[in-house]
């Protein structure tokens, strides 16, 4: 064992790289963080533009099967900072939290900036040492290799941990580079994919023109026998949304096995068949069919606009039988046709394999480097469950680095020469 103070680099100043630094300086370490844009957390700060979810309030039981396959792997490391812990966490801060009607967990402020500048001054009051405009390059003898805009930079470390994010928001810095940077080093690294993403639908051009932006709200949609209810937004080559995420997953990966999939609507997930078709079977009079669907049935104009967009072309829907009217409003057909880009993604699958790291996140063929956050191969819907899980991995690594770095029985093959100067500009 040794009592020496640990250098320990953080590459990546988002919420999984930044909580590193937080659990590695409170352990004794010297701890800088790098990151290649000019700020800090920009992806957390576009993420409070909708209020900021950091986790959910559900039971632990049911939010860690949130993480499907992953979840084995997430366990520790959630379980030693579970939601509750977070949101004292964020208290300590001086930002205290509220829990909404769905069960999310929100900052009163509902917003990212105030956490983020409390949690900075925090750090650096601690000691841990930002370095910005630092892009990573890989590594180079035993050293991180950075580009900056004074040249090429390389910094030694006793531990490193890296927390660069997935390939969502590219323009916000997580652009998924490192991942050609691990397969040469010969990483085990899952492609990056788009999950919590919207999907492209072959709408006609009337269809677009008008609903283009339009909510279709308090919708329940189903697919692979799971059905989620929510909202959704009609987008002009396509659909996303809350309850589009929440089935994202198997979406997409129909799409890309198939070519497509196609996934049904309920309109009116709140009415039976039975009780819609008699309603749909009282009398018109003298209204238009689609001031009849709107007052009958409940129909939105999006609603009643996507029943004709998906009927048969030579049909009329005030032609159609009441009884199948009804079963098709409870059950819109929408043939998704590909997946919407990653860059517009709200989060990423793939990364870091878990069978290359070990349970405190170091990588198995490079002692000393820990992996943190979405870099990680995991994906969980929207709902508080990103957050937390980078929250917790970035702990996780940053004890774990410390850890390491304390009882580690000898040099590793990453740790630079003691004599070393720590940083070359």
């Amino acid at each position: 064992m040794t009592t020496e103070r640990p250098h320990i680099a953080i590459v990546g100043g988002g919420p999984a790289g930044l909580m590193a630094a937080e659990a590695a300086v409170a352990g004794g370490a010297q701890v800088a963080v790098y990151d290649a844009m000019p700020t800090l957390g920009r992806k957390f700060l576009m993420a409070g533009r909708g209020g900021l979810n950091l986790t959910h309030s559900e039971d632990l039981t049911r939010f860690m099967a949130r993480y499907g396959s992953a979840e084995p792997h997430l366990r520790r490391a959630i379980e030693a900072f579970p939601p509750q812990a977070l949101r004292e966490w964020t208290h300590t801060l001086g930002q205290e939290t509220f829990v909404g009607s769905s069960g999310r967990v929100f900052p009163k402020a509902l917003k990212a900036s105030p956490l983020l500048r409390a949690w900075l001054r925090r750090l650096g009051e601690r000691g841990v040492t930002f370095h910005l405009r630092h892009r990573w390059q890989g590594f180079t003898r035993q050293s991180l290799a950075f580009s900056t805009p004074d040249g090429e930079a390389t910094v030694a470390a006793d531990a490193v941990v890296l927390a660069l994010g997935g390939a969502s928001w590219p323009r916000l810095g997580s652009d998924g580079a490192w991942t050609d940077i691990l397969v040469r080093e010969g990483m085990a690294v899952a492609p990056l994919l788009p999950t919590n993403c919207g999907f492209r639908i072959d709408w006609s051009e009337i269809f677009r023109d008008r609903f283009e932006g339009e909510p279709l709200k308090r919708i329940a949609l189903t697919f692979d026998d799971r059905t989620v209810r929510g909202e959704a937004m009609i987008t002009r080559d396509g659909i996303e949304g809350g309850a589009i995420y929440a089935l994202s997953a198997p979406l997409r990966d129909a799409v890309l096995r198939d070519g497509s999939a196609t996934m049904h609507v309920d309109l009116r997930p709140d009415i039976d068949e039975h009780r819609l078709a008699q309603r749909l079977g009282s009398p018109r009079g003298k209204a238009s069919f689609s001031n009849f669907l709107r007052k009958s049935a409940k129909l939105s104009p999006v609603a009643i606009g996507l029943l004709n967009e998906t009927k048969d072309k030579h049909a009329s829907l005030a032609a159609i039988d009441p009884e199948y009217l009804a079963v098709r409003i409870k059950s819109v057909p929408l043939k998704l046709t590909d997946v919407a880009p990653i860059a517009r993604a709200i989060s990423s699958a793939g990364g870091v394999r878990f069978d290359a790291i070990d349970e405190n996140f170091m990588l198995r063929a490079k002692p000393g480097v820990f992996i943190a956050g979405e870099m990680l191969d995991w994906e969980a819907s929207t709902g508080g469950y990103l957050l937390q899980a980078c929250f917790a991995t970035g702990r996780a690594a940053g004890q774990g680095a410390l850890e390491w770095w304390t009882h580690k029985p000898q040099p590793s093959s990453f740790e630079a020469r003691r004599t070393a100067p720590r940083t070359s500009e």
